[in-house]
């Protein structure tokens, strides 16, 4: 297949596959979780709302849509996806949307997830208008920009803030209008999973990301430490919850997410055993915990509520 970008050869797939594959829908758990997590402590405390909190989901699920596309592009005018590239495909180095398509997408996409912040801003005010703001230029800087944060070993950082606190507490505080010590304990487990997600993708191209002088967090850790570095993050999200349920500060049903603890132990055992391309299926695998384990913590803070 051609690497030209302005190229579509025979063999390419329709317009509509190529931007199933520049959306990424595989990562979309990772902009669900938080909203999960942030509607569960506002059901426990009885602020939840339905419409604040569905126009939560649908500007989380478009921001991280908007970001894919921004990667994906800012990737290849950076030179960073080459053919040797062992993610899933990457539409503009393959050639399926041009550069210029996918930058039209991108920005027709921040501007659905702005529509959304109109009606959240109409509801809740001005701090969502900086919460989206943040997290629009965040997307964008990720991968583009003088200073790219990804290419720049922040990487890490940036996701845990954005899918942690930010996108916790957001979906909290427009259902509220107010944020909580619960909503700040519970955002950090959340953050951790998701973080864990983009050290899966970083441990998979530290060979890529070096000859492309891309210095991520995994590229200066080294393999070891970076599979350690996952290890970490993924327990904290487990021993957090238990750890604060046994102090009182959190109510002891968040424990449910023990229940995800198998799935948890074959991701790690994958991430310590595998390298290349069969990472991607950690990748999804992942993202599948993050969800999942999102779900029962929610589902311990809708039980409290309910029974106790």
């Amino acid at each position: 297949m051609s690497h030209n970008p302005m190229s579509h050869p025979p063999s390419s797939p329709p317009k509509t596959s190529a931007w199933l594959l520049a959306i990424r829908p595989r990562t979309l758990p990772a902009a669900t979780a938080p909203v999960v997590v942030g509607s569960g402590v506002a059901f426990l405390q009885n602020q939840f709302e339905l419409l604040p909190a569905l126009a939560a989901l649908i500007g989380a699920l478009l921001l991280q849509i908007g970001a894919n596309l921004a990667n994906d592009v800012f990737d290849y005018h950076k030179g960073a996806d080459t053919a040797q590239r062992l993610g899933p495909t990457r539409v503009t180095q393959a050639g399926l949307l041009t550069p210029q398509q996918v930058l039209i997408g991108m920005w027709v996409t921040f501007g659905l997830a702005s529509l959304a912040g109109v009606y959240l801003a109409w509801a809740a005010g001005w701090p969502v208008i900086a919460m989206g703001i943040a997290s629009i230029l965040a997307a964008i800087a990720y991968t583009g920009g003088p200073f790219p944060l990804g290419y720049n070993g922040l990487g890490e950082v940036f996701v845990f803030i954005f899918f942690g606190p930010v996108a916790v507490l957001g979906t909290y505080y427009v259902q509220a209008l107010s944020i909580s010590p619960l909503a700040i304990w519970s955002s950090i487990p959340v953050g951790l999973l998701i973080t864990a997600i983009l050290v899966v993708n970083n441990l998979r191209d530290i060979p890529t990301d070096q000859t492309a002088g891309k210095r991520t967090l995994a590229v200066r850790l080294g393999v070891r430490a970076t599979r350690l570095e996952y290890l970490i993050l993924v327990s904290i999200a487990y021993l957090l919850p238990a750890l604060l349920s046994l102090s009182g500060t959190l109510p002891w049903l968040v424990n449910l997410v023990w229940l995800s603890l198998p799935l948890a132990v074959s991701m790690v055992n994958k991430v310590n055993s595998l390298t290349g391309r069969p990472l991607n299926s950690v990748l999804a695998g992942t993202g599948q915990l993050t969800l999942v384990h999102s779900l029962l913590y929610a589902a311990g803070l809708a039980l409290t509520r309910l029974f106790f």
